[in-house]
């Protein structure tokens, strides 16, 4: 039979209050007194009730993750990089998915998580004002990944910078006739990744001096069958594209095997860039736009750390770099007329004379 909080306090000759104390690491008790309840509850065995610290302490050492998702590849490597830091600090994840518009008005109504958390880690979900007012009421600290939200710890990469970059690859290359696959005119949830990374694709068409097509906009629901399906109808236009931005590397996966299956090559009839560089990235060898996913979430989880350590109390926001990887599915179009004159860096890199957008 375990041995009881009492009987550790007869062994040490300290209070039952005291030990209490010291096995939690709170102040106002010597380090002598601290090492003698330590030796104590060694030698009989005592182990402490995880409700019982819970009661006493009001901590319930769990992080509560609200995602849209969880069926997504961006959500579940956010989520591995925060439960690894929160893990090690002593911290458990409860996970929250919201699903649809019904799911998100149910959970700001119920509020699940009050009571049962320490911190909060919202992920791409775009907070309204009595939204965020009910999130607050907990009382407890909040972080964001995605979001550029003010009175929380945000962590998030610059979408419509990294759609630039992947368009003015394109361009660099030589392509005009470049068509886009990404989430629709739609905004679900609130997402604004989908909708600034479609706006710098028209930005730069702009700065192009390219008309816009509608038939070159096309909605790929950020998933590789949508991709697919996207790039079907695509192929099947009055005039194909010589290169096609998808706004996420699971949307270019499937039109990357709609591509093939069409009898196409690419790079040399389409080229194909994604965003994102997930894992099968390399494999596919496909160009992309690489973001720190795993890193957003540790960098978030490491923010609620410092909150709940008491090490700060201000919110921060970080912007991480994104990066061009260039691999196998981009080349220059095998015809153009307008090409922009290009330069060869001794890195071996392409710089064009594009104008500044």
């Amino acid at each position: 039979m375990a041995a009881s909080q009492a009987e550790v306090a007869q062994r040490a000759g300290v209070s039952t209050a005291t030990v209490s104390r010291a096995l939690r690491g709170l102040p106002r008790v010597s380090e002598t007194t601290r090492a003698r309840i330590v030796d104590a509850a060694r030698e009989l065995g005592y182990v402490a009730s995880p409700a019982a610290s819970q009661l006493a302490t009001g901590r319930t050492r769990t992080v509560g993750v609200v995602v849209p998702f969880v069926d997504r590849w961006f959500f579940g490597r956010v989520i591995a990089g925060a439960e690894a830091v929160l893990r090690e600090a002593g911290f458990n994840l409860l996970l929250y998915s919201v699903g649809d518009e019904n799911g998100r008005a149910r959970f700001f109504e119920e509020m699940p998580l009050r009571g049962r958390v320490d911190a909060v880690l919202l992920l791409a979900l775009p907070l309204t004002p009595g939204e965020f007012e009910r999130l607050s009421e907990l009382g407890v600290p909040l972080a964001a990944v995605g979001l550029d939200e003010q009175g929380m710890g945000c962590v998030r990469i610059d979408d419509a910078a990294g759609a630039e970059t992947a368009m003015r690859h394109l361009a660099t290359l030589g392509h005009r006739d470049i068509a886009f696959i990404g989430g629709g005119t739609g905004t679900p949830l609130g997402f604004r990744a989908p909708v600034e990374r479609r706006a710098a694709y028209f930005a730069v068409r702009r700065c192009l001096a390219v008309d816009d097509d509608p038939e070159f906009d096309l909605d790929g629901g950020f998933t590789l069958n949508g991709g697919q399906a996207a790039m079907t109808r695509l192929l099947s236009a009055r005039r194909l594209p010589t290169a096609v931005f998808a706004a996420s590397d699971e949307m270019a996966f499937g039109a990357l095997r709609a591509i093939r299956r069409s009898g196409l090559h690419v790079p040399r009839d389409i080229s194909l860039i994604g965003f994102d560089d997930h894992e099968m990235a390399d494999l596919l060898d496909l160009t992309t736009i690489a973001q720190p996913v795993v890193q957003q979430g540790q960098a978030a989880g490491r923010m609620l750390i410092t909150q709940l350590t008491g090490e700060t109390t201000e919110p921060e926001a970080v912007v991480v770099p994104t990066e061009l990887i260039i691999r196998g599915t981009t080349a220059p179009p095998t015809t153009s007329t307008t090409r922009s004159p290009a330069v060869t860096t001794p890195h071996g890199e392409q710089v064009s004379n594009l104008p500044a957008c």
